[in-house]
Order: C-alpha cells, then structure tokens, then sequence
C-alpha cells in the first residue's frame, strides 16, 4: 500500500472551506479524513455528498472522489441507492485480534529491520515519525488525523526495512492505524505515543536489535492499553 507525503501544514486549511490547489480532490480528502479521525463524524454516520459539497463550496466530483478513496481505506462505506455512510467502529474483539497479530509479527520485525538501517533509511524513519513535528501546528484535531497517517507510514516503513513483503501487505490490508485511531480523539494517543516512536528511533540508532523488539512490543502494548477505555 502507498501512503502519501507527511507533509502537511497544520494551519494551511481551515476546518470549513477548502483552498483550492492543485489537488482539490486532495484537499478534500484531507479535510474528511481529518473529520473522520477526530470522530467529528461519527463512525457509522451517514456522510451526504450534498452537505459537504455546501460545507467546502466544492463541485460534486471532488467530494466523490475523495470518498471513493477513503472507501478503499475502509474508513467509508458505500450502499447502493442509498449512499455513504462513516465506517463502523471495530468491536472490541476486532480490536484485540489487531493487536495479537501486530504484537506476534512488527517486534520480530523491528529487531530484523535493525540490521538492514542506514543512514539514509534513519532518516526516512525519523521523518516518518513525527517527533521532530510533534507540536507543530494550532489546529489539534487536524493535528491528530496527521499523526493517524504518520504512525501508519512510520510502522509500514519498518516493515518495508524488514523486508517481508507478505507481513508488510498482510498489515497494511488491515488499515489498523485508522481504526484505532478513530476509537479515541484525545492528546495523550499522540504525546505517549511519540514518546515511544523515539524510544524505538534511539535503539535502531544505536544498531541495537533486541532493543528494537522491546520497545516495538513496549509501545503496541501502551497503544493498546490507553485505546481500551474507548470500549467501556
């Protein structure tokens, strides 16, 4: 799966009207999505094409394609004749099956990812995890959807380093991190949870394998635990 660029400006777009660019349908996925993660739609909400068409002052087009994307990342379902409406929430028993899965395969590769790191990989793993941006930008809820994609992309690129693509297309299928995301809008899913990408940073800077895996498996079992009051 290709995620886009990290690059986003976090006072750049208003949470109402769209500015138009050269990807309007981007600006509008972008806009969604942000609503999407930040429950400002609710899951299992109905999403009407005409009311986000007056809300951005957009044409129909850009609105449909922007939901067709979020379609195929399962954050968006479409009926026939009846139309879009926000995914569901996972169960809990969805939940817990994610974090089985993900806690039996991304340590293993955090650790065999370790050894296959240069310099220039670093990089993209350091940029891809968010701390050096961490407080950039006033508008929190844009704010978290950008670190919802953020963490997909920095835990897809260790499982790219590692090299098994089948594990790597086995998670990303899951869309897992917009799920999760999506159980809990609050600060502290992001704080804790860059306190813990540097943690993992400093032991694959450090060429330390067994380091890698410890704190890959600390921080899906933080993520876990601060996401399970969304269930009570």
């Amino acid at each position: 799966m290709q995620y886009p660029d990290l690059s986003v400006d976090s006072d750049a777009r208003p949470a109402g009207r769209i500015q138009r660019a050269n990807s309007l349908a981007g600006d509008v996925y972008e806009a969604i999505f942000a609503q999407l993660m930040s429950l400002r739609i609710a899951p299992g909400s109905r999403i009407t094409v005409d009311n986000l068409v007056r809300e951005f002052n957009v044409s129909h087009t850009p609105i449909r394609e922007a939901l067709g994307r979020l379609e195929g990342e399962g954050l968006v379902l479409k009926t026939h004749l009846i139309g879009y409406r926000a995914a569901p929430q996972i169960t809990r028993r969805r939940f817990d099956e994610l974090y089985e899965l993900r806690l039996l395969l991304e340590p293993a590769a955090a650790a065999k990812a370790t050894a296959a790191l240069d310099e220039a990989r670093l990089a993209i793993l350091r940029e891809a995890a968010g701390v050096m941006a961490r407080r950039v930008g006033k508008d929190e809820r844009l704010r978290y959807s950008n670190f919802a994609r953020q963490d997909a992309i920095f835990h897809d690129k260790i499982m790219e380093f590692a090299q098994n693509e089948l594990i790597r297309e086995t998670l990303s299928h899951q869309h897992t991190h917009f799920h999760i995301f999506r159980l809990m809008y609050h600060s502290r899913v992001t704080e804790e949870a860059l306190d813990e990408h540097e943690a993992i940073l400093a032991a694959f800077t450090a060429g330390d394998p067994r380091a890698a895996e410890k704190a890959m498996r600390v921080h899906l079992e933080n993520s876990r635990d601060r996401l399970l009051p969304a269930f009570e």
